[in-house]
């Protein structure tokens, strides 16, 4: 019931020829992803987030910053501090190594998160209809 972040086949990082420069966990001057400590089997000390809380800002070469979201109400369990030093692999490796964070929903709220879930074919449905729509 763990959740790993990872960046969309169709993000605009992943398209296009772009370059990551940079991943940046501080989110604001008083919160960074990185000062997350968690602890024993209920986590103690995990940082909570909302759908729409900031994980972190992605910059690319032609700089463009993206704040990439977590999408989901959990507790951030880890990020994945290798994409700070080695960037490409967010590119490389969108969802194996190059993950950007783990969360874990309330055990009460992760089953109608994945009921709310789409399937494959129904993602790629949704990014055609976005693609006909914009061209």
């Amino acid at each position: 019931r763990i959740c790993v972040i990872t960046l969309a086949e169709a993000h605009p990082l992943l398209q296009n020829g772009k370059t990551i420069t940079s991943v940046n966990y501080q989110i604001s001057a008083n919160c960074s992803r990185l000062q997350n400590k968690v602890s024993g089997k209920s986590k103690r000390g995990a940082q909570f987030l909302t759908e729409l809380a900031p994980l972190c800002r992605i910059s690319s070469s032609d700089g463009e910053e993206y704040t990439i979201y977590s999408c989901i109400r959990g507790r951030l369990i880890e990020v994945n501090e290798n994409i700070l030093n080695n960037p490409a692999i967010l590119q490389e490796k969108p969802s194996t190594e190059g993950y950007i964070a783990v969360v874990l929903p309330k055990f009460e709220e992760s089953k109608s998160i994945t009921q709310g879930l789409l399937t494959r074919k129904e993602y790629e449905e949704v990014l055609l209809k976005r693609l006909n729509s914009s061209s």
